[in-house]
């Protein structure tokens, strides 16, 4: 098992799982990602900027992708709450991850994660930011679990409100 920078040629394989988590999300009466997004586009975009990653295993099968990013989050700059570190500063940021439906419960989003703050420490990058739905009871556990504080309440891009996370990595 490893963790990669995704391909454009993986981008059919990657939105099979981003469906899947739509449905999962849907049939626990999660209102995210039920508008549209995220889409074919986007995961293009993220493939384009070098921030779609995919965890595969021995037989190259897609387990699990998450962007990840050391841009600016443009949400992130008006938050109901504060930040631990300055929104001045860089941080990374996760969005859009989801994991295969048979691979759930694997740890494979810890492992995501894991990956991710070893990049920002390797960059001396001292924050991981992340935004959840509400209801997403399932994320937040995790994120929580990680060592992840509850910084407040931003609003994407389209005008839902999420509960907004940091963790400072060391």
């Amino acid at each position: 098992m490893k963790i990669k920078l995704s391909t454009l040629k993986e981008v059919p394989r990657i939105l099979k799982i981003i469906e899947d988590a739509k449905t999962y999300l849907a049939a626990q009466n999660i209102d995210q990602w039920q508008n549209g997004y995220p889409n074919a586009a986007q995961i293009e975009n993220d493939i384009l900027n070098g921030e779609s990653f995919v965890v595969i295993n021995d037989e190259n099968q897609i387990m699990a992708t998450s962007m990840f990013s050391t841009n600016k989050e443009p949400t992130y700059k008006i938050i109901e709450g504060n930040w631990i570190i300055n929104e001045d500063e860089i941080y990374g940021v996760i969005h859009r991850m989801a994991i295969k439906k048979e691979f759930r419960k694997f740890g494979l989003a810890t492992l995501l994660f894991d990956e991710f703050h070893l990049q920002l420490v390797e960059k001396n990058i001292k924050s991981l930011k992340i935004d959840t739905h509400e209801d997403n009871l399932g994320m937040q556990s995790l994120i929580k679990k990680l060592g992840y504080t509850y910084c407040g309440i931003i609003y994407t891009n389209y005008g839902d409100k999420r509960l907004a996370f940091e963790k400072v990595i060391l």
